[in-house]
C-alpha cells in the first residue's frame, strides 16, 4: 500500500466514525426543515416558534410506521435566535399529556407534563444558550436550551372520538410568545444545498450545522478529531482535495451501512417481548425540568453513546425516555412462532401494567407496521377501552384474532388482527417503578386455536424474535418510505 493509499484509508476510517457522530444532528435538522415545509402526518406545516396540531386520531389510512392510536400530537420547532420564548400550558385535570424537549443533537433535555410538572396550568421561560439575564425568582420556570434550534413533541391522551373537542381546546390553549420587544424573524437553519453526491452533502451539512449548533463540551473534543479531514474548518467540503473527497465517500458508505445494520441486531427479549427501556439514555449533559439525571438513566458504557444516539435517531427520532413512556413490541407467540392472523391468540395480563397514566396494546401489520382496518374500528385496546371485561382477579384476558370471537367476553376484549403476519406493540405511559426496575413481566402471547376457515394467509415480513429490528420506531412515528426517502 502506498503512502497516499494509507492516508486515504485513514481518512475513510475517520469519515465512517464522523458519520455516526454527526448523523443525529444532520438527520434531526433535515426533519425540522421538512416539518416547517411539509408537516408531519396529521400535523400541518408550521413555522418556527408555533405549535402545529394533529386534530384526528390515526387510523388505517395513516401510512406511518408504528403510529399510535392513543394521543394527538402537538409539535413545535423552536428557534431562539429571536430571544426567549414564554411557553404557556393549560390545566389538564386528570388527562395525561407530555411536552418533550429535544435539542438539535437529539438529546431529550426537558419534559413538561403530567409526570414531570403535574396537571396545573404553568408558564416556562425558554432561553437560548448563553442567555445571561437572571429570571425573577417568582417568575416562570426557566428551561435552558442546549442549542438554538430545538423541538417540542407534545402528546395528549384521547379517550376516543367523543373526547376530541376537549383535547382540541387544550391544544389551542398551549402558546409560545416572544418576550423581546425588538422582535425579529427567526434565523432558521443555515441553508446547505444538495451537493454533487449524498455523501458530500451529508458532510457539508455536518460541517456547517455543527458550527452553528455546537454540542456539549466533551462532544466538541470528539468533533475536533475530524479536523484533519475538513469537517470542522471553514473550507466547504466540495473544495477539499479530490483524494479527500473520495475517502469521505468511502467512509460515508461504510458508516451508513454499519448504522443501518445496527438496527437489525438482536434485541433482548423476555417471553417474546422486546425490552429496551434505555434506548434514549445517551444524554449526559443537559437536564432541565422533568429530565431525570440519575445514573440509571445514563448509559453505563459512555463509549457506546455515539452509536446508540445514531441508532436511536434512525430508528426512533424524537422518542421518549423510558421513564416517560415504555414500549414493548413482539413478533412471536409463546412457542417462538411468528404471530399470524391464521391463528387465535390469548394474552393474559395479571396484573395489568402498573402505570401512572395509561397503557395500550396496538396492532400493526407486517411488513409496514400500519394500523389494520377491521369491522369494529378498534386499532388498540387498553385500560381506557370502553366495554372491556376484567377477570375476577382484576386481570385482563385479551383475544387476538382476525375474526370476531363468538364468546361475548372474548369479543368485548378482542383486538382485531390482520390475516397475515403482525406485530403488536404495548405502550406504557408513565410506567411504574416495577416496570422500570424490570420486576413487572409481560406474559407471552399464547396460541389457543387456528382461525376458523384459515388457510395460508401468508406471513409477509415474518421474523423470529432474534431477527427483529432493534429499533422499529416504537417511539417516533416515522413516515413510510413510499414516496419520500425516510427512515423506518
Amino acid at each position: 500500500m502506498t503512502e497516499q493509499e494509507t492516508a486515504e484509508q485513514g481518512i475513510a476510517e475517520l469519515a465512517s466514525e464522523a458519520f455516526v457522530v454527526g448523523f443525529p444532528l444532520v438527520f434531526d435538522l433535515e426533519q425540522v426543515e421538512r416539518f416547517t415545509r411539509d408537516g408531519l402526518g396529521a400535523v400541518p406545516p408550521t413555522p418556527f416558534n408555533a405549535f402545529g396540531h394533529a386534530r384526528t386520531l390515526a387510523g388505517p389510512e395513516t401510512a406511518f410506521v408504528s403510529v399510535n392510536n392513543d394521543t394527538l400530537y402537538s409539535i413545535a420547532q423552536l428557534d431562539l435566535s429571536v430571544g426567549p420564548l414564554l411557553l404557556s400550558v393549560p390545566a389538564v385535570g386528570d388527562r395525561y399529556y407530555v411536552l418533550q424537549f429535544v435539542d438539535a443533537w437529539t438529546n431529550n433535555f426537558a419534559y413538561v407534563g403530567t409526570r414531570a410538572t403535574g396537571s396545573e396550568a404553568g408558564e416556562y421561560l425558554l432561553v437560548p444558550p448563553g442567555w445571561e439575564d437572571d429570571a425573577a425568582a417568582d417568575g416562570p420556570t426557566v428551561i435552558r436550551l442546549p442549542t438554538r434550534v430545538a423541538t417540542i413533541v407534545g402528546r395528549w391522551a384521547v379517550a376516543g372520538e367523543d373526547d376530541l373537542p376537549a383535547v382540541h381546546a387544550l391544544q389551542d390553549a398551549v402558546a409560545l410568545t416572544p418576550t423581546l420587544e425588538a422582535f425579529a424573524p427567526p434565523a432558521g437553519i443555515p441553508a446547505v444545498p444538495d451537493g454533487p453526491t449524498e455523501a458530500l452533502t451529508f458532510f457539508e451539512r455536518m460541517r456547517v450545522w455543527s458550527r452553528e449548533f455546537p454540542p456539549a463540551a466533551h462532544d466538541r473534543d470528539a468533533l475536533a478529531t475530524y479536523e484533519p479531514i475538513g469537517l470542522t474548518g471553514p473550507t466547504p467540503i466540495a473544495e477539499l482535495p479530490v483524494e479527500v473527497r473520495d475517502a469521505l465517500e468511502e467512509g460515508y458508505a461504510v458508516g451508513k451501512e454499519a448504522l443501518e445494520s445496527s438496527l437489525h441486531t438482536s434485541v433482548p427479549t423476555t417471553d417474546g417481548w422486546q425490552v429496551d427501556l434505555h434506548l434514549f439514555d445517551y444524554n449526559a449533559d443537559f437536564f432541565e425540568v422533568g429530565a431525570l439525571d440519575g445514573r440509571e438513566w445514563q448509559l453505563a458504557d459512555p463509549t457506546t453513546r455515539y452509536a446508540r444516539r445514531a441508532g436511536a435517531a434512525l430508528g426512533g427520532l424524537w422518542g421518549n425516555h423510558g421513564y416517560e413512556a415504555a414500549y414493548f413490541p413482539t413478533y412471536v407467540d409463546a412457542a417462538g412462532e411468528q404471530l399470524t392472523g391464521a391463528n387465535v391468540y390469548r394474552l393474559r395480563l395479571s396484573p395489568t401494567p402498573p402505570v401512572g397514566a395509561f397503557w395500550s396494546l396496538t396492532m400493526y401489520d407486517l411488513p409496514y407496521f400500519y394500523l389494520t382496518a377491521n369491522p369494529i374500528g378498534r386499532y388498540s385496546i387498553g385500560d381506557r377501552t370502553p366495554g372491556i371485561v376484567y377477570d375476577d382477579d382484576g386481570g385482563l384476558t385479551i383475544t387476538i384474532a382476525a375474526a370476531r370471537p363468538a364468546d361475548a367476553k372474548a369479543a368485548a376484549n378482542w383486538l382485531p388482527a390482520p390475516e397475515g403476519g403482525f406485530r403488536p406493540l404495548l405502550r406504557m405511559y408513565a410506567p411504574g417503578d416495577a416496570v422500570l426496575a424490570g420486576d413487572y413481566r409481560l406474559a407471552p402471547i399464547e396460541r389457543v386455536d387456528t382461525a376458523p376457515g384459515a388457510g395460508d394467509h401468508g406471513t409477509d415480513g415474518d421474523r423470529s424474535a432474534d431477527e427483529a429490528p432493534a429499533h422499529e420506531a416504537p417511539a417516533h412515528e416515522a413516515p413510510a418510505r413510499s414516496t419520500d426517502e425516510e427512515t423506518r
